[in-house]
């Protein structure tokens, strides 16, 4: 039988995160990309311990493969034509898509592209969706649950101060919550986030 998570432990996990995304955004000690995945990593652990997923979550077949690849690919379309279209229509949106690619100056490309495809990404989604929106959704329904997940994810990357990067959040967010919900597994959300965040950071950029 699996643990009851109660609404207070969901929420101290939010305020956790806060935090770690306050450090990792705000203060300016130690590389970015170090910062992000120890605080991904600390958020997934702490969701593995209060409530261990199911085996299934992690399936890694052919199928999760192929969606989690097409689904990378898909997004980082979208923020293509994202980012021509908010550069034609706000001045400051190149300014701001640039000081997001600054953030990780002075780490080798090759470091954060595994740190980005190995921790990052994988540690995200266990908590992001596997834990924080699958709550969310016991509690208050589906279509809610992936709503406020999204809101808070976008949300706590207000310490930023990078509207454009607060935006891609929402987006990206939106679009592996909506994988998860309709999918009910975390191995091609993961697969999905691993590899668009790993192209569009240390392979392909869009700037």
């Amino acid at each position: 039988m699996k643990r009851e998570v109660r609404p207070k432990a969901v929420v101290l996990t939010v305020l956790l995160a806060c935090v770690l995304w306050f450090v990792t955004f705000y203060l300016s000690w130690t590389s970015f990309w170090i910062k992000i995945s120890v605080s991904a990593a600390m958020l997934a652990t702490l969701s593995l311990w209060i409530q261990p997923p199911r085996k299934d979550q992690f399936r890694f077949n052919k199928t999760a493969i192929l969606l989690g690849l097409v689904s990378a690919g898909l997004l980082y379309a979208i923020f293509w034509l994202g980012k021509t279209i908010s550069g034609s229509l706000m001045p400051f949106a190149a300014t701001q898509i640039n000081g997001i690619y600054q953030k990780g100056m002075g780490t080798h490309t090759g470091i954060i592209a595994v740190l980005l495809f190995f921790i990052t990404g994988p540690c995200e989604e266990i908590y992001w969706r596997g834990f924080l929106q699958k709550n969310l959704a016991t509690r208050f329904g589906p279509w809610q649950g992936w709503l406020l997940a999204t809101v808070i994810y976008a949300g706590v990357h207000i310490w930023s101060f990078n509207l454009m990067l607060i935006g891609a959040a929402g987006v990206a967010g939106a679009f592996w919550g909506a994988m998860f919900w309709r999918y009910n597994s975390l191995a091609p959300v993961i697969i999905s986030h691993s590899v668009w965040s790993t192209v569009i950071f240390a392979v392909f950029p869009i700037r």
